[in-house]
């Protein structure tokens, strides 16, 4: 079997992605989806770690916005991130895979408090590490989490998973005739204020430890794998 191009990734999923076609909440059928997108990268034998974000359910900025103290907002958001986390987690197992819920907010009953050497002990042995909680303290984004425990975890690129098939030169939703971007650099990402991939602390945290960042979409089935093996899929941007 050909080995993939990435040996040790770190997947963004965003909380928008895991309401699948529902207005909000979680949808298990999309859910299961995703999880059987994810098998077929683990079969490959690529170490995985996720991170999910909340916005299908809580985002700590919008309830900040209706008058939530700013922190105690952010503290709802993390603890809803963990719920994807567990429907995640419930999905991947369902397919006998076996996966670790390490969370930045303590929460033993459920789940093992994050600790680096932890959970790259458990990907050392090929078990997938789903990161919930944030990294525990408000003010920070699920994008930044997303880059610091890649980094934490030694990975080699963030795979971020979008409704769109890369990075374009202007929003693609608004400007049809925004042009799709093959690879960029990290400076490009950083500097551009039109490209909102990521937000800037996490670009910022990339482009500082030269961490790659692969941008796909999410919805086309086999898109992850393909991205993995290293075919041309998305936007790279390094």
């Amino acid at each position: 079997m050909k080995k993939p191009k990435y040996k040790r990734i770190l997947l963004k999923i965003s909380g928008e992605a895991m309401k699948g076609k529902r207005e909000y909440g979680i949808d298990p059928e999309y859910v299961s989806y995703l999880a059987k997108e994810i098998e077929a990268v683990h079969k490959t034998g690529a170490q995985i770690a996720i991170v999910v974000g909340a916005g299908n359910i809580f985002r700590g900025v919008a309830g900040s916005k209706h008058g939530l103290d700013r922190a105690t907002a952010d503290y709802m958001g993390m603890l809803a991130t963990v719920f994807n986390a567990m429907a995640l987690q419930d999905a991947l197992e369902k397919l006998n895979i076996t996966t670790r819920l390490s969370t930045a907010i303590e929460m033993k009953q459920i789940a093992e408090t994050f600790v680096r050497r932890k959970a790259l002990r458990h990907l050392e042995k090929n078990r997938i590490v789903i990161l919930g909680g944030g990294t525990g303290l408000p003010f920070i984004t699920t994008d930044t989490t997303a880059a610091m425990r890649g980094l934490e975890l030694g990975c080699e690129a963030i795979f971020k998973a979008t409704k769109v098939d890369g990075v374009y030169d202007d929003d693609p939703m608004e400007n049809p005739k925004a042009k799709k971007l093959a690879s960029l650099t990290l400076e490009q990402a950083f500097q551009d204020n039109k490209i909102k991939i990521m937000d800037k602390s996490a670009i910022s945290l990339c482009r500082a430890n030269n961490l790659h960042i692969i941008v796909f979409k999410l919805d086309k089935k086999g898109n992850f794998k393909k991205a993995v093996m290293g075919e041309k899929i998305g936007t790279t941007i390094c």
